[in-house]
């Protein structure tokens, strides 16, 4: 027996020791590379006290892109055990994301196989996104799908948004009418609200979250975007680190009941539209037109700034025609990304926005003047694309909230092919394939350099003449390059409607239950007050 034990005890060390030189020699790399980098702790390299919730992801970022200040434009540090490039300025993140995109035109793939043209993940939602899509299939879904989130294609999805945005703020009336004190959590609140929206809009259905709290669709969307339980935090981590294996396993994000309901209820609709000549102007109708090859970009439609000033610009990418045939789960799998940048991304943007606007009175009845003047300006008539895009506080006031709260608290590329990297002063390094770079957009938009006391919040940086000196390598609320995100304006439309209406009849103050300052969530890459964000909304006496 002791034997035995023995033997157990030499293997279990053997084991240790291998795991430890294998470790060891994964953190060497950035020892051969001209560029400063964290030292690593054993395993979990620079992203242990964001793992075990000891820092929030805002703060940890923050450290990691403060730890070398100065000239450093880009740094290295660990991800567990791989190595990370994070870019700490403006023209470099340019470089990488726009100049030289052929080479950084990947997200670090997950649950994905080395192969570009194998990157749909099987049956996999989120495999098969816009998001994890690689390669070539990945132009060819930005090109397919690009149409779909013009200027114009907005104007006529406007209404179903301005609808649902009309709906909470009669409840809200309703519920002030009946004597009850508006107070609630406002991520909770414009998560119902996303959720409404994206119902309409991506699934082309109706449903009513906030008189209707427990239907159907919220709460398995909301299922489905459990992203914060214990059990997902390890299948996350497993999926990253064992990308082929887990494709192998059929694993996933998102419970495959879930997806099933999300994807019968589009299948369902689809039918119902061919049998019926239904014709509507949301996400269903354009798959349709994709389905038949019919959706593509209008000559005439022009580039603009339309929708404000944080909109992205489509790349050449995207303007290209493709006549790609693609699956009935390859579309369906775009809907999905649409749910998770509506109910999550959107919301979180609007929460932190009211928050500051119940932190800032002078800013909130600045915006309200605005909101009055063009209700005026309407004689009665409903608010429409045009009107709300010429709201130009109500722009900077959004600009400054998606600078300050950016909902994408950073960004990634994946290096493609061997890089040599060189920033024209002298450091000049090979960056080989399947490296990754980090862009920490909330660190860049809170630091000095860019961005005068960076705590405060300030909608003048973003006036008309304040505007043109912002760095657009320092501004990325909607990331950068060809694989920016494609629904800014749609993103943009949905906030800037909602707080139209909600600022017209209510002014946002604080409650008993407001937490000042924000403790933030120490919750793995997600920007969330640690109680919630509450606040009470009093109807205004007009």
């Amino acid at each position: 027996m002791v034997e035995v034990d023995l033997y157990v005890a030499l293997a279990v060390g053997a084991i240790v020791v291998l795991l430890y030189h294998y470790a060891a020699k994964k953190y060497e790399y950035f020892l051969t590379k001209p560029i400063p980098a964290l030292k690593p702790t054993m395993l979990f390299g620079n992203t242990g006290p964001m793992m075990f919730r000891q820092r929030d992801v805002s703060s940890h970022l923050k450290m990691l892109y403060n730890t070398y200040e100065g000239s450093k434009r880009m740094i290295g540090f660990y991800d567990l055990m791989k190595p990370i490039y994070m870019l700490r300025d403006p023209e470099v993140i340019k470089q990488i994301a726009v100049k030289d995109f052929d080479y950084f035109m990947d997200h670090t793939p997950t649950m994905t196989n080395s192969n570009p043209e194998d990157e749909v993940g099987g049956d996999s939602l989120f495999g098969n996104s816009l998001f994890a899509l690689r390669g070539q299939k990945w132009r060819d879904m930005r090109a397919t799908l690009s149409p779909a989130f013009t200027g114009s294609k907005m104007r006529h999805m406007f209404e179903l948004v301005a609808d649902c945005a009309k709906s909470m703020a009669e409840f809200f009336k309703a519920e002030a009418a009946a004597g009850k004190t508006l107070e609630y959590e406002m991520k909770d609140t414009f998560s119902r609200f996303g959720n409404d929206v994206i119902a309409t809009v991506a699934f082309g259905i109706k449903v009513d979250s906030l008189r209707d709290r427990d239907n159907e669709f919220y709460l398995k969307g909301k299922a489905m975007l459990n992203f914060q339980s214990l059990s997902v935090l390890v299948k996350v981590l497993f999926l990253r680190a064992f990308p082929k294996l887990s494709q192998k396993l059929g694993l996933d994000f998102v419970d495959s009941t879930l997806t099933e309901y999300f994807k019968q209820m589009i299948v369902d609709n689809m039918k119902q539209r061919d049998a019926h000549g239904i014709m509507r102007n949301d996400m269903i109708q354009m798959l349709m037109e994709v389905r038949k090859g019919s959706l593509r970009h209008q000559k005439d439609e022009k580039e603009t700034k339309d929708a404000g000033f944080a909109t992205v610009e489509e790349s050449n990418v995207g303007k290209s025609n493709i006549n790609r045939v693609w699956t009935e789960n390859e579309l369906i799998s775009q809907c999905f990304l649409f749910f998770v940048a509506g109910f999550d991304t959107v919301s979180t943007c609007m929460t932190f926005l009211t928050y500051e606007l119940m932190l800032n009175q002078n800013i909130q009845q600045r915006l309200y003047d605005e909101v009055l003047e063009t209700e005026k300006s309407l004689n009665g008539k409903p608010l429409t694309y045009e009107v709300l895009q010429k709201m130009e506080y109500m722009d900077m006031v959004v600009s400054e909230a998606l600078r300050k709260w950016p909902p994408a608290v950073i960004s990634d590329r994946f290096c493609v092919k061997n890089y040599m990297y060189d920033d024209g002063q002298g450091t000049r390094f090979l960056v080989e394939k399947g490296q990754t770079m980090w862009i920490p957009t909330i660190a860049i938009h809170s630091d000095p350099k860019y961005y005068e006391n960076p705590e405060k919040f300030d909608p003048e940086r973003f006036n008309e003449e304040n505007r043109s000196k912002i760095d657009t390598g320092a501004y990325l609320p909607f990331g950068v390059g060809p694989r920016n995100c494609i629904g800014s304006r749609l993103a943009l439309m949905e906030v800037k409607v909602i707080i139209y209406n909600l600022l017209k009849d209510f002014s946002l103050v604080s409650s008993e239950k407001t937490q000042i300052p924000l403790k933030m969530s120490k919750n793995f890459f997600v920007l969330q007050a640690e109680n919630g964000v509450w606040l009470e909304l009093k109807p205004r006496k007009r």
